[in-house]
């Protein structure tokens, strides 16, 4: 078996200059894979849920969609004949629609949550992660309305193999439901790690996704997530990129219900000649809806990182409310750091932000570390250290901790390990 190519991976829904080289990635992975199944998931019997679980909320979500849609009055706006395909282009009352409009405006008509649902990295790299995870092999977690749950999956790498886990969380209504993902290289080797994870949130449920990347640099780490949340659901993501040599980490969310959010919050590291790929997606489609991304990472040695971050605010998410912010340390020279904040808007009575903040250590904070006997890397390791510590103190796992310790030795990087 040949190398496989992964093509238009992490991309962007509205591309924008080619020539800059951030629309999208290809992922060329190790040559001779074989699909692996080293997966250790601990959680209550009563979490199991039916293979069918996902689509079925989906299904009965698709059902309160049309019937919101067949008391709404009749949309009669010009832009709906734009997408005929016997328009008349002399007609300048129907407007010029880009690619990315058209196919927007087709999804809007539609409707359709199952056809509009997507993972962050994109078609070719979920059927991928499909495939070698294997339909059979799904975990599904399915808490019950009203009730609280907690799981946690473990992935190690297999060498010469490509070790995938296959996800769904079916939240209830009223449902509290904590999931922890942990990607660990215990032995060394080659590889790919990966998960393939899709949430639905119903009615006023909560979900809390963690996700750890304590890999080697030997290693290849694919994260793929595809949300939907109901009206009132929440859900937060935690993102822990801090190991391996190439990590890839996609996530999409469809806020379909009124009132629904998402906050997401981001933490990574990358070293020596590590690649760190990042596309969020999060599209309000219900009323009031919110979200929250918020990354913050160090790069050092040569590494390379990029982030993409939409914010799509869809025709008929009125009141709602999106930001995305990113803070980069750039502790060497020779690291490239890419960040590529986008706002889409088709709604007015919205709000939309962004910022980034990208350089070294401030003048002022590195004067005053100086001043106290530390040197200008020993005062920019601090936040590597700062960032390593956070993970292992607020994952309570004892494989998480000690995947980042070893990952601190490797890096060279101060390190004091965490007991409870």
């Amino acid at each position: 078996m040949g190398a496989d190519v992964l093509k238009n991976v992490n991309a962007m829904p509205a591309p924008t200059w080619h020539r800059l080289d951030m629309n999208e990635t290809t992922i060329e992975l190790p040559e001779g894979l074989e699909s692996a199944a080293q997966i250790s998931v601990e959680a209550a019997d009563e979490l199991a849920g039916e293979a069918d679980a996902f689509d079925a909320a989906v299904a009965g979500l698709q059902a309160k969609v049309d019937a919101a849609r067949a008391e709404a009055p009749a949309d009669t706006r010009a832009i709906l004949r734009a997408v005929e395909p016997d328009v008349d282009p002399a007609n300048l009352d129907i407007p010029a629609l880009s690619r990315y409009e058209h196919k927007a405006v087709r999804e809007e008509m539609a409707n359709n949550v199952a056809e509009a649902f997507e993972c962050g990295m994109g078609a070719e790299a979920t059927a991928w992660l499909a495939e070698q995870a294997g339909e059979a092999e799904r975990i599904v977690f399915a808490p019950a309305a009203g009730k609280q749950g907690t799981a946690t999956v473990h992935l190690t790498g297999v060498d010469g193999s490509a070790n995938v886990a296959a996800i769904d969380v079916v939240a209830a209504p009223g449902a509290t439901f904590d999931l922890t993902v942990a990607l660990d290289s215990p032995e060394a080797g080659t590889g790919v790690v990966g998960v393939q994870l899709r949430v639905f949130a119903g009615e006023n449920a909560h979900v809390n996704i963690t996700s750890v990347h304590t890999l080697d640099e030997q290693w290849t780490a694919l994260d793929n997530t595809g949300i939907v949340c109901d009206e009132g659901a929440f859900v937060t993501v935690r993102h822990r990129m801090l190991g391996a040599g190439k990590s890839y980490t996609g996530l999409a969310t469809d806020l379909r219900g009124d009132v629904s959010r998402v906050d997401v919050d981001t933490r990574y590291l990358a070293a020596n000649i590590d690649v760190r790929d990042f596309n969020y997606v999060v599209r309000h489609r219900g009323r009031k809806t919110q979200c929250n991304i918020d990354a913050n990472g160090a790069l050092m040695g040569q590494s390379k990182k990029v982030l993409r971050g939409t914010i799509d605010l869809v025709r008929g998410c009125k009141g709602a409310e999106g930001t995305e912010r990113e803070t980069v340390l750039l502790v060497d020279e020779q690291v490239e750091n890419k960040t590529i904040p986008v706002i889409l808007c088709d709604e007015d009575d919205v709000a939309g932000n962004h910022g980034a903040t990208i350089g070294h250590v401030a003048a002022d904070q590195l004067f005053y570390l100086k001043c106290r006997g530390l040197s200008q890397e020993a005062a920019e390791g601090l936040f590597a250290t700062a960032t390593l510590e956070e993970t292992a103190l607020t994952i309570a796992d004892e494989t998480v901790r000690a995947g980042v310790a070893r990952l601190a030795e490797r890096l060279s990087i101060p390190y004091q390990e965490v007991e409870d």
